[in-house]
């Protein structure tokens, strides 16, 4: 058993983070995926693939202290998951001091969207989703006007959070996140590549060229200045 979970935890590992070799400009990239559910405090089914915040967070801290690494790339496939782990995750990618850069492919969904545009500089190919919605809440809850105090308080966190590292404004972003004529059983909204862009939450349309290209460019402005 303890073997399976060790061979477990490495698979994980080596799915997370990848170093980029053979780079002809001599600089050091790390690649970290963001993929499946993000989750949080209650562990998954071994069936579900996941992200885990509890290991990410030391290699975020990890590669931050590492003067060897020069910056990092995200690439995102998730459809959400734990609010305060994805938020927890986004909040450490902000604070890198080295240059990043995010990529969405197929989607990044829900508390997805914060991480998304966490990154210095964020793309997403024609056809990445982004899908924004309020947020939902399990466990036990103590009565109406609390739920909804504590429903608004996390709210106004992930508005403030992607507000403040994108170009959309509050009150658009409001808007969308309360659209009911979109999604057929759920309040919100779905932006394509081109849509997302339109919409200020992410910067360019592209695909995983453009983004090394940034990514490139901006070290070396980093190492200019």
């Amino acid at each position: 058993m303890a073997e399976d979970k060790e061979k477990e935890n490495k698979q994980s590992d080596e799915h997370e983070v990848t170093k980029l070799e053979n780079d002809e400009k001599d600089h050091h990239i790390f690649l970290i995926s963001i993929i499946g559910e993000i989750e949080g405090h209650e562990t998954l089914s071994s069936q579900s693939k996941a992200t885990k915040y509890e290991s990410l967070l030391p290699k975020l801290a990890s590669i931050e202290d590492d003067k060897e690494i020069d910056g990092i790339i995200v690439i995102l496939n998730t459809m959400g998951g734990d609010v305060e782990a994805g938020l927890a995750i986004a909040e450490m990618i902000a604070s890198l001091s080295k240059p990043s850069v995010s990529l969405v492919l197929g989607g990044s969904h829900s508390i997805g969207v914060p991480i998304a545009a966490s990154t210095n500089y964020s793309f997403i190919v024609p056809s990445g989703t982004m899908v924004i919605h309020p947020v939902r809440m399990t466990g036990t809850v103590i009565g109406a006007p609390q739920t909804y105090k504590c429903f608004y308080d996390v709210q106004n966190r992930i508005i403030a959070f992607v507000c403040s590292h994108s170009k959309i404004k509050k009150e658009r972003l409001n808007e969308l996140m309360m659209e009911t004529g979109v999604l057929t059983k759920d309040v919100g909204s779905i932006l394509c590549g081109e849509e997302a862009v339109r919409e200020g939450i992410i910067d360019e349309v592209g695909g995983i060229s453009q983004a090394i290209a940034k990514l490139h460019e901006m070290i070396e402005e980093n190492k200019r200045t």
